[in-house]
């Protein structure tokens, strides 16, 4: 049918007639914006971290030939890469990974598991929340450092003390994330739920935790980034034979002998682990959540 027809009949039937043009860019604004894919993608997203790296190696050098502080205090930066390549050489890299990795992992593991069915409470139990929401919201704020001396008069140098610091850590952050992505979910979602019959764990489990999982997935990347800094603060502090020779512990063996160079790389590597579980871990989850939500774009 010709459109001057077409628009005749839509007219006289009172039907509005819309423009296949309009509709298009209507259609447009709806969909998420591109990005790039491919080599070109890739590129972008190598290039500038790297040069952005090679930027700050560069002000580091130029730093360290100006000599505006003694060697022990700013090594060159080839005299890190070194002191790097020696503990690859060695192999003792692999032993100071696997010993706070997997403290960080478990503690994280305990606090998911102890900080979901917290949340959930605070999130639907109006007395839990005003009873100890104040005190989770306070213990966030709280420098996990502080729970190390704490935590070693109650349970001397032993790894349970490590874990009380990463506990303390993460758990109030997991929770507040969960009560944060349920605050969020239309009421209209458990009613639904309710209708249909389902009971408190079954609410929870099928409508509760996925419509509240951009805030949950949040509350568990602080919660990680809390584990590895309340971690690296307990082997900073507590240090013992029996708690084998993490990255904590390194790091306070350079200080002790203002090495440097053996600091700086220490360093490097606890970044290198927070980056890593981000890019491998987080970030996948972060971007099949948001796919699953049709905000591709967001990532």
């Amino acid at each position: 049918m010709p459109p001057e027809v077409e628009e005749a009949t839509d007219a006289a039937a009172g039907k509005p007639h819309y423009d296949d043009d309009a509709v298009q860019g209507l259609d447009a604004l709806d969909a998420p914006p591109s990005t790039p894919r491919g080599r070109t993608g890739l590129l972008r997203a190598l290039l500038a971290p790297v040069v952005a790296l090679v930027v700050l190696v560069a002000i580091w050098q130029a730093l360290w030939a100006a000599a505006f502080w003694p060697e022990y205090q700013l090594p060159a930066p080839i005299a890190v890469w070194d002191q790097f390549a020696k503990l690859v050489d060695t192999g003792q890299v692999w032993e100071l990974l696997w010993v706070s990795v997997h403290r960080a992992v478990i503690g994280f593991a305990i606090s998911l598991v102890v900080a979901t069915p917290l949340g959930l409470l605070m999130a639907k139990v109006s007395l839990v929340r005003a009873a100890i929401g104040p005190i989770v919201s306070g213990l966030q704020s709280l420098p996990s450092v502080a729970w190390v001396p704490a935590a070693v008069l109650w349970f001397g140098l032993t790894d349970a003390a490590i874990y009380t610091v990463v506990l303390l850590g993460a758990v109030p952050s997991i929770a507040n994330g969960l009560v944060a992505g349920i605050d969020q979910i239309p009421p209209i979602l458990p009613r639904v739920g309710q209708v249909l019959g389902a009971g408190r764990l079954a609410s929870a489990r099928y409508i509760l935790l996925p419509a509240a999982l951009p805030g949950y997935l949040a509350g568990l990347k602080q919660g990680w980034a809390f584990s590895w800094r309340s971690l690296m603060a307990a082997e900073l502090i507590a240090t013992s034979p029996q708690l084998g020779f993490g990255l904590g512990q390194y790091l306070d063996n350079g200080r002790a002998l203002s090495d440097m160079s053996m600091v700086m790389s220490g360093i490097l590597l606890i970044f290198l682990v927070g980056v890593g579980i981000e890019l491998a871990v987080f970030r996948p989850l972060e971007r099949a959540v948001l796919r699953a939500r049709g905000l591709t774009g967001a990532l």
